[in-house]
């Protein structure tokens, strides 16, 4: 007698679709950056804080590229994403224009999660780590248990032009004024970071100017607090380590090179640590969001 093996079911199954998406708008900015619309109501109702596509650059190219969604309107079907141009992929999406069609993959991975225990919120996002955060603080303002304050930070020109804020941080250096105009409409507090010189911004890194609001709190404060944060590896070592100083909740967005995005292949594996011990997860289906614990030991 035959019997057949049951295998646990998968917890991304059926809820990342493929359709082809149209170009309403693609804005470019200083240094290869760009932002990109597109319609895709199946991923626009669905996406979460933290989630990414996998999009068709360009017609003749066969790989797919990831992209972390930054906004996403289920009412009127659309998603932005913001890109810098790094490889053959991105170089080819930057000729796309308005009207083109695009396949894309999505919405991929598990999101951040705010839980209400904890309803202030740091959210730290550098470079092309930026999207998710302002994907999260416009999820967390639509909902008035959550004060976020966002940090965000590079060392090539923003994606934006940098106004200052009228949003009074109590705890934040004299002078660091420069925000995103987009939150600042939002109602909610940010302020940059960057070692350029760039005016009202903070001289240094995100961390830096995140342990010195820190600083500025009290414990009652602090056990109110979770950190959220998406960048290059440094700097969400640094986030984990002073998320662990402050004894803070912390979840991290990694971003690994991959090929299929939904864990047939494997090749964004990483390491993290479990009850278990060490195991490999895969950062598109497992994650990309991860607790930072898991992912970076103490030294």
């Amino acid at each position: 007698m035959n019997t057949r093996i049951q295998y646990p079911p998968k917890p991304h199954r059926n809820t990342i679709f493929v359709e082809d998406v149209e170009v309403l708008d693609h804005q470019s900015y200083p240094c290869g950056q760009h932002v990109l619309r597109l319609r895709a109501p199946k991923c626009a109702a669905r996406a979460d804080p933290g989630s990414f596509v996998h999009l068709q650059c360009d017609p003749g190219l066969l790989m797919r590229r990831p992209f972390s969604i930054m906004r996403a309107s289920k009412a009127q079907g659309w998603i932005d994403i913001f890109y810098k141009i790094l490889g053959e992929g991105t170089r080819l999406l930057a000729h796309r224009k308005v009207g083109d069609i695009l396949s894309l993959m999505g919405p991929i991975g598990k999101p951040f999660v705010a839980h209400r225990e904890r309803r202030r919120a740091l959210l730290l996002g550098g470079g092309v780590g930026m999207p998710p955060m302002v994907f999260l603080a416009d999820r967390l303002r639509l909902d008035r248990d959550f004060t976020p304050l966002v940090l965000l930070g590079s060392e090539i020109p923003f994606p934006f032009k940098p106004r200052p804020s009228r949003i009074i941080v109590p705890g934040m250096p004299e002078g660091v004024i420069a925000a995103m105009p987009l939150l600042e409409d939002w109602g909610i507090p940010s302020r940059l970071t960057s070692r350029q010189g760039y005016p009202g911004c903070f001289d240094g890194l995100i961390t830096e100017l995140a342990r010195l609001w820190l600083d500025s709190l009290g414990a009652p404060e602090l056990a109110e607090l979770e950190v959220f944060a998406c960048g290059p590896p440094a700097m969400l070592k640094a986030v984990t380590q002073l998320a662990r100083d402050y004894k803070l909740p912390c979840q991290v967005s990694l971003e690994e090179y991959m090929a299929c995005a939904v864990g047939g292949c494997a090749g964004c594996a990483v390491e993290v640590w479990t009850e278990g011990g060490a195991a490999m997860k895969r950062v598109c289906v497992d994650g990309p969001v991860f607790d930072a614990e898991a992912v970076f030991l103490p030294d």
